[in-house]
Order: structure tokens, then C-alpha cells, then sequence
């Protein structure tokens, strides 16, 4: 009997989740996501489509995508840096009243599985630990990786820029612990969530806390969209407990 009841809410739920998709009419939305969420939106955007929405995603690193809004390329949603929605929003880019905090994430540090892991505690065990590196991996500023413009600033504030950027290993838009797997770096740098998508490589663990950034997440729907209300209703959908959830289980940091 629970079964067939469970069944039956079910399919009342998928009932109303098609009628409200209905009600504003099945639309076809362009979203500018950061490549920070990529492995989520496999999971997101079927989900999503199930209201009878179309997603195309213009994935790229957040500093890329805000460019090209900037520029004045048309879209629908975007989901960036909390930092790069903002500069958004004082360029009359973001819809009023759309934008949703989503989660934070802090910038970590992974070797090849099984590697013996460096101490990276304080700040001086951490810079030992990138100079001892045949190669250090981390994402290319210049394609408008937010790690990445993070990590030029630490390195250059430890006094070791020249060293470790002689052999290091740029990303642009792939995770940086690619390298890692080829062989091709000893570390990868980048925010925790993209370095737990790769299998292969083992998490040493957050920066120092006196060298950590956290960087925050938005959604929010364009101002120039062609579809409003679904934009909205991807936004609100983004910023669901469920979505939150998802994105905590895999290495956000999630307010209550």
C-alpha cells in the first residue's frame, strides 16, 4: 500500500512540476556556468529539463564568462563567482532581484593517489612543499581562473613566483589535476570541489588558514534574457535545498 501510494504522489508531483513548466511555456535557456559546477550539472541539468526546459551550457572559467556578458553576449542564467555576478549587477547585466547566493569553496591541494602526501599545515611548510614539486599545476589567470589569479598573488607574496612558475603547469578550463594523472605535475592547485571530481589523485587537504581564499557562488538570471521567468525558475531551482544538498555532498560549503 505505501508503495502504490509513494507511486502515486510521485507521479502527482511530476504532474505539477510539467503544468508549472506549462504555465510559462517550455523554453530554451542559455547559461554561462563556471567550470567549477561542471560535474554537477550532470546531475542538474537533467533534473531541471524534466519541467520541460532546455538547457545549453556555455561552461568556461568564471573571469571568461564574465567577459563575454560584459561584452554584451546574449543569455539567459549564469552561475559565477559571487565576486563576478556582483561586477554583474553594477554593469545592469543581472536581472534585479535574481541573485542567489548558492555555496563557498575553499582552495586545496592533491597528489597522485597513493603519493605520499607533503605537509602543507602553516604557510612556510606549504611553500617547502611547492618548491620541492618538480611541477605545480594551477589555473592559467589569463583564461580567467579565479584560483588562478589567487594562487599568482600567494606565490608571489611566499617570494617564490620566479621558481615555481619556470616549470609549472597552466590549466585553462580542465582540472588542474589532469596533470597530476599524466604525470606531468607533481601537485595541482584548485578549489576542493574540482580536485574531488578527478579519480585518481588524493585531496592533502585545505591551504593554511593564513593563506586560504573562499570563494563564493551565485546564480542569477540576465536582464537581457528572452526568457524571464524560466531564467528565474532555473535560478530558484539552483538555490533549492535539494541543489544545496547535492552541491555539500560534493565538497561545497553549504550554509544552514
Amino acid at each position: 500500500m505505501k508503495t502504490c501510494r509513494a507511486r502515486i504522489a510521485s507521479a502527482f508531483a511530476g504532474l505539477i512540476l510539467f503544468a508549472a513548466a506549462g504555465a510559462v511555456g517550455a523554453a530554451e535557456l542559455k547559461v554561462f556556468s563556471t567550470t567549477a559546477l561542471t560535474e554537477i550539472w550532470h546531475e542538474l541539468k537533467p533534473r531541471f529539463e524534466a519541467s520541460g526546459h532546455k538547457l545549453h551550457l556555455e561552461l568556461q572559467p568564471s573571469g571568461a564568462i564574465g567577459k563575454r556578458i560584459a561584452g554584451g553576449e546574449a543569455g539567459d542564467a549564469i552561475v559565477s563567482t559571487a565576486a563576478g555576478v556582483e561586477a554583474l549587477v553594477r554593469n545592469g547585466k543581472i536581472a534585479a532581484g535574481t541573485t542567489r547566493v548558492l555555496a563557498s569553496s575553499g582552495m586545496g591541494v592533491a597528489v597522485l593517489k597513493g603519493s605520499p602526501k607533503p605537509d602543507i599545515s602553516t604557510p612556510e611548510a606549504f611553500k617547502k612543499a611547492l618548491l620541492a614539486a618538480k611541477s605545480v599545476a594551477y589555473s592559467d589567470p589569463a583564461g580567467g581562473g579565479a584560483s588562478g589569479a589567487v594562487f599568482v598573488k600567494i606565490l608571489r607574496d611566499l617570494n617564490i613566483a620566479d621558481e615555481i612558475n619556470a616549470r609549472a603547469r597552466l590549466g585553462r578550463g580542465i582540472p588542474n589535476a589532469e596533470f597530476v594523472i599524466k604525470g606531468e605535475s607533481d601537485i595541482a592547485i584548485q578549489q576542493i570541489p574540482e580536485l574531488m571530481t578527478i579519480a585518481g589523485v588524493d585531496i592533502v587537504g585545505p591551504f593554511p588558514p593564513a593563506l586560504q581564499s573562499v570563494t563564493g557562488f551565485a546564480a542569477a538570471a540576465l536582464s537581457g534574457s528572452a526568457n524571464p521567468e524560466a531564467a528565474r525558475a532555473l535560478v530558484e531551482f539552483l538555490a533549492s535545498p535539494e541543489t544545496l544538498a547535492l552541491l555539500k555532498s560534493r565538497g561545497f560549503d553549504v550554509k544552514p
